[in-house]
């Protein structure tokens, strides 16, 4: 069983922490009753779902013996602020996938395994939330020259 513990501090910051000491701060946005100085709890959604599903990606793509070098996940959401509670209503994420000859299939496969088998996160959304995803894969970047520490150039 999972288990944090959240911590009211003052206005609307509060703190967060699980049993293996890791911490969070959360606020409300300074044009509220909060300070901004911490993640909405709302935008932890995203967070979670980023790094879920960068899990399994990089996973599913390490099993095909895939030279992964990086993943990172923009991720956007759409509020619903018509009504209570406030929720994503659409939630865009845009991987990019680095790495040396990775078919754009494996990693289209592996966003696919993630969304409707293994990242739980996706799995708690509810009905009412639109999840998109886009990729592309980028070769990582050539090494340049290096020089050590005391060596001059003339």
């Amino acid at each position: 069983m999972d288990t944090v513990h959240v911590r009211w501090v003052e206005r609307r910051q509060f703190v967060g922490w699980d049993e293996k000491g890791h911490g969070i701060v959360m606020d409300g946005p300074s044009n509220g009753a909060g300070e901004g100085t911490g993640i909405r709890p709302i935008e932890l959604v995203l967070y979670g779902l980023a790094g879920c599903t960068a899990m399994d990606v990089v996973s599913v793509l390490e099993k095909k013996r895939l030279d992964v070098r990086g993943v990172e996940i923009k991720v956007t959401g759409e509020p619903y602020m018509d009504g209570f509670p406030h929720y994503y209503k659409e939630i865009d994420l845009e991987y990019v996938v680095i790495g040396v000859d990775i078919p754009d299939a494996a990693v289209a496969r592996a966003i696919e395994l993630s969304e409707t088998k293994y990242c739980s996160v996706k799995g708690t959304l509810g009905p009412q939330v639109r999840v998109t995803t886009s990729f592309r894969v980028v070769a990582p970047a050539a090494p340049g020259p290096s020089a050590s520490l005391g060596e001059q150039h003339a």
